[in-house]
Parts: structure tokens; C-alpha cells; sequence
């Protein structure tokens, strides 16, 4: 009878002790929530797409974004750039594009007869580079500091970006001449890597009386910014606080460690993937108003995470099979810890 009368006072005295140490999640949960209403105004049907910016938003990541001509990608991108009351730029990538296009560069003023650093359009807040395939490996290489480490070196001298600091990059699957394919080390910079594909039938109708209705206005003017830099990085702290119980990040090692043995695959991710995974599933767990990890978090974040960092071996590209389909595999063949 005692032993029955302890355990449910241990048990409340459990409960209490959580409660205390919970991470208050309400306002993030509404600025997500706004976000959202905000993008719907003007893009249909893609959920998936807009959960993953706000995702990597707030896990403080970079998100390249794929898909053939036509789909919204850099409408979405733009809409998503103009709910933040943020600074924003957009960057063309051409084949002639040259680093200091991007990162900027020092000029003569005649009155001092010193160098002044003039900063590119990288230095912004939320900055779309459109089609940045297109640009050769030289412009592409001036993204590698200033995404890894936000701050550039011009002339030995640093720059910090000011934050936040998000990159947000298109490319077309499908059109692969006059571009250059990203390498390995670029595509690891990117948090996520978001496919974009065709709308239903019935988001297409949708779609279409959505234009129909707004008379020829451009799609910004339904935005209107919702949330403030100051508050952003209020909500970034708060995903640093989200539990990950040591047991789930053993399954994010397993998980992430099975690819670099897998048969099927030519390369695997790195441990910069792994802690990729651990700070997205932070940021779904708190979207879903939660201040611990689950092992769905994680399986979300697998896939938008790893499919960009690994390989598939020449022989299982040729019968058709895809990434998608290994880290499937991978998936169900780690326990679920419990």
C-alpha cells in the first residue's frame, strides 16, 4: 500500500518538474501560423514546400529549391522573403556572373585616395539566387564562405553578415545546358533541398482563379510582413532549447552512419548532415508545439536533409531507383528507439 501511495506522488512531482522547464512555444507556434495564412493568399498546394522554408528558417539553414520552369519556385521564395520584415535580394546567376557581382568590391575614392568596400547584393537578410546553376564554379565558390560562416573576406578583410542570414537558391532538373552542376561541398552548405512539383488538377483550378481574381496585381501585394527580425532570433533561440534525449541521437547517428556502408550508395553524408537532421527535427517538434524530439522529427527531416548530400552508385541510378527510396530502406532497417 505505501509503495502505491509514493509512486503517484513521484510521478506528479515528474510532471510538475517538466511543466516547469517546458520552452513557451505559443508565440513561435502563431508566427508560424501567420506565416502560413500569409503564403496562402497567393500560393496553393504547396504546403510541404512553405513548412520546409519556415522549417529551415528557424534551424537558421540555407534551402535550394528544384523544379521544372513554371512551378512557383521563385514566387514562393520572394512571398516567403516579404512576410519577414527583412532586408531581401535577388541575384540572377549567368554565365558570366563574376564573384565580386555577388560579394561586392573595393573602389577608389578619389576625394580620400583610399579603397572603400562596396558590398554586393549578397549583403542582405534573405537573398534569392535564381537558377545559381547557371553561374560557373568560380561565382558559385564566393557562396561557400559566407554560407558556412556568414561573413565574407574581401582584401583580408572580414565582413559579417547581419542576422538573420538565409539563402534561398533555384535550379531547373531539367534544362542542363550552359549550366554547371553544384559540387558536393556546396550542396552539403544547404540545409534543405526542397523538389517542387506539378499542382493537382484541383490546386490548378485554384491556381487559376486565384489570378483570375487579383485583376492583374502582382502577387506581392497581398503580403504584408509578419514577423520582425528582433522576434525571429527570439525563436531561434528558443529551437536551441528543444530536448534531444541522447537515445534519439544515437538513431540520428545510426540512421546517418548506415549511409556511408550502404551497397547502394557511392557516398554518404557527412557529420554535418547529422547535425543538419538534429536541428531540423528541433524546429518540426516546436512547429508542432512540442519542447522535446520525437522519432517522427526525424524521420521528417531525413529525407529534405539527406537526399541532396548523398549518391547513388552508377548501376542502381541506371535501374531507376532514387535516394528517396535507400534512405527508406535505411529507415526501416534502424530499431525506432522508444
Amino acid at each position: 500500500m505505501e509503495s502505491e501511495e509514493i509512486q503517484p506522488n513521484e510521478g506528479d512531482q515528474r510532471e510538475e518538474l517538466n511543466f516547469n522547464n517546458r520552452v513557451p512555444l505559443e508565440d513561435l507556434k502563431n508566427s508560424v501560423e501567420k506565416l502560413k495564412e500569409q503564403l496562402a493568399k497567393v500560393i496553393v498546394g504547396q504546403d510541404e514546400f512553405v513548412e520546409l522554408l519556415i522549417v529551415g528558417l528557424l534551424a537558421n539553414g540555407h534551402v535550394l529549391i528544384e523544379g521544372v520552369p513554371g512551378v512557383a519556385k521563385t514566387v514562393t521564395a520572394k512571398l516567403f522573403a516579404k512576410s519577414l520584415e527583412t532586408g531581401f535580394s535577388r541575384i540572377q546567376f549567368t554565365p558570366d556572373l563574376m564573384p565580386s557581382d555577388v560579394l561586392g568590391t573595393s573602389v577608389l575614392n578619389m576625394k580620400t585616395s583610399e579603397f572603400e568596400f562596396k558590398p554586393g547584393p549578397i549583403f542582405s537578410n534573405v537573398v534569392l539566387i535564381d537558377e545559381i546553376n547557371r553561374a560557373p564554379a568560380k561565382t558559385q565558390a564566393a557562396l561557400f564562405e559566407v554560407m558556412e560562416e556568414r561573413q565574407i573576406t574581401i582584401d583580408g578583410k572580414q565582413h559579417n553578415m547581419e542576422a538573420p542570414f538565409m539563402v534561398l537558391a533555384t535550379q531547373n532538373p531539367i534544362e542542363q545546358e550552359g549550366t554547371y552542376a553544384l559540387p558536393e561541398a556546396q550542396l552539403d552548405r544547404f540545409l534543405f533541398k526542397i523538389d517542387v512539383g506539378y499542382p493537382s488538377t484541383e490546386d490548378e483550378v485554384k491556381i487559376l482563379q486565384s489570378h483570375h481574381e487579383r485583376k492583374g496585381k502582382l502577387p506581392e501585394a497581398n503580403i504584408e510582413p509578419v514577423l520582425h527580425p528582433e522576434k525571429l532570433n527570439e525563436l531561434k533561440e528558443q529551437i536551441h532549447e528543444i530536448l534531444v534525449e541522447e537515445k534519439l541521437l544515437n538513431y540520428i547517428a545510426q540512421l546517418v552512419g548506415k549511409t556511408r556502408q550502404h551497397p547502394h550508395l557511392y557516398l554518404g553524408a557527412s557529420p554535418r548532415a547529422s547535425i543538419a537532421v538534429m536541428n531540423a527535427s528541433k524546429a518540426f517538434a516546436a512547429i508542432n508545439g512540442r519542447d522535446f524530439v520525437i522519432p517522427e522529427d526525424i524521420k521528417r527531416a531525413l529525407n529534405p536533409v539527406l537526399g541532396h548530400r548523398i549518391i547513388l552508385s552508377p548501376d542502381r541510378e541506371m535501374e531507376g531507383m532514387t535516394t528517396k527510396n535507400v534512405l527508406e530502406m535505411i529507415t526501416q532497417s534502424v530499431e525506432i528507439p522508444r
